[in-house]
């Protein structure tokens, strides 16, 4: 149960775990625009390389639901300070690889350690603060997800462009043992859930409201991870784009994110569906211009488009998370666990679909197929009452 007051330190701790989604959000995602330089130093095709995303996004889905069945019942304080430092230390090793078999060791233990954080923290937020601060803490903690899949992933690259690619790992590694050390000081003691089996799977996936929820969320998270896997190649094609400013407007794209996040936290309890249609039809214009517009938008169009995308996308992320939680009541775990496996399975989906257009087809293709998904999403949505307190909650 929530406790109903709160004091600065379990704000601390909600900012920490938020720190922490994007640290291990940021560990998935920074290869993308290190596998030239990763596959060159070690040997192997970029294709190949690129294995290192796409079987991390895959195994932390199975991690994300034998976690939440498994490690359900443990005290969480020490099993997300366990799980972080897992995260550091597959960091660490993953900087100091010589071969890929090393690498892709290093990066497999760190998806188990990924997918079983994820799954926890979903239900974190309610724990702490009371019902009616929910949506701030899941804003503040799932921020770092939105956070990391539009600021980490250019940061970690300017890194490894800087410094070489392992010195982005080496950097992960760092912050993942700090977000440990502060959890450890901070978190409350919280008791564990209660195991659930196939019985609390079945009910989550009967409700017909979680499942267009997850219907929706598989649509958005493939189609922007389709989107976004191939922004810098889509950007570097545009004649008044030059290389130097490409991760300025991928900055700009995060930074639209992170404003998002901090205009919606206080709005997404009062008004989540409206936030989310808005962020969502936001998204899909902005994809669907930049498919169509690409060789006469310019850099300045083309700049607006990824505000607009970033901070429609930002706002999108956390409102489903939330979403999960004020339907979920007692099944909150189970619920969070389904959700952060569908997300990392798209996000896995995603690059797969956009390598496929690309051959196929070219890069505007990628960009109005994200478009037209991310409508999809966004019907699906639209379709939906609004919120409904969870009758756990309620009593």
């Amino acid at each position: 149960m929530s406790a109903q007051k709160t004091t600065w330190q379990d704000w601390v701790a909600v900012t920490a775990l938020g720190v922490g989604s994007f640290t291990i959000v940021t560990t998935e995602l920074a290869p993308i625009g290190l596998l030239s330089n990763i596959g060159s130093s070690l040997g192997t095709s970029t294709s190949q390389t690129g294995l290192i995303v796409t079987l991390y996004a895959w195994i932390a889905v199975a991690a994300a639901l034998f976690s939440a069945v498994v490690l359900s019942r443990m005290p969480r304080r020490p099993l997300l300070v366990c799980l972080m430092l897992i995260l550091a230390l597959s960091s660490g090793v993953a900087a100091m690889a010589e071969t890929f078999p090393a690498l892709m060791g290093a990066r497999v233990i760190g998806a188990l350690a990924h997918g079983a954080f994820w799954a926890m923290i979903g239900t974190i937020g309610a724990q702490i603060v009371p019902p009616h601060r929910v949506g701030l803490a899941t804003s503040i903690i799932f921020g770092g997800v939105s956070a990391a899949s539009v600021l980490g992933v250019p940061l970690a690259n300017l890194l490894g462009s800087l410094n070489g690619w392992r010195a982005a790992f080496t950097a992960v590694a760092v912050l993942s043992f700090g977000v440990a050390v502060v959890c450890f000081a901070t978190l409350p003691k919280l008791p564990g859930n209660e195991g659930f089996g196939a019985a609390a799977m079945g009910r989550v996936l009967s409700n017909q409201r979680f499942m267009c929820i997850f219907a929706a969320t598989a649509l958005v998270v493939t189609s922007h991870f389709m989107a976004f896997t191939y922004i810098e190649p889509y950007l570097v094609r545009q004649s008044e784009i030059t290389p130097s400013v490409i991760a300025y407007l991928l900055l700009a794209f995060g930074g639209a994110g992170l404003a998002a996040n901090v205009v919606t936290a206080s709005l997404i309890d009062r008004w989540l569906k409206s936030v989310l249609m808005v962020a969502l039809c936001l998204a899909s214009a902005a994809l669907w211009l930049l498919s169509m517009l690409s060789d006469v938008m310019g850099l300045w169009g083309t700049v607006l488009m990824l505000i607009i995308w970033g901070g429609g996308i930002g706002a999108v992320l956390v409102g489903f998370q939330t979403w999960i939680l004020k339907e979920a009541g007692d099944d909150a775990l189970p619920a969070s666990a389904i959700y952060v496996a569908i997300f990392n399975a798209a996000i896995g989906l995603g690059a797969m679909l956009g390598a496929i257009v690309l051959s196929t087809s070219g890069l505007n293709e990628i960009y109005l197929f994200a478009a037209v998904a991310t409508a999809l999403g966004t019907a699906t949505i639209a379709l939906m009452s609004g919120p409904t307190v969870a009758t756990s909650q309620a009593e």
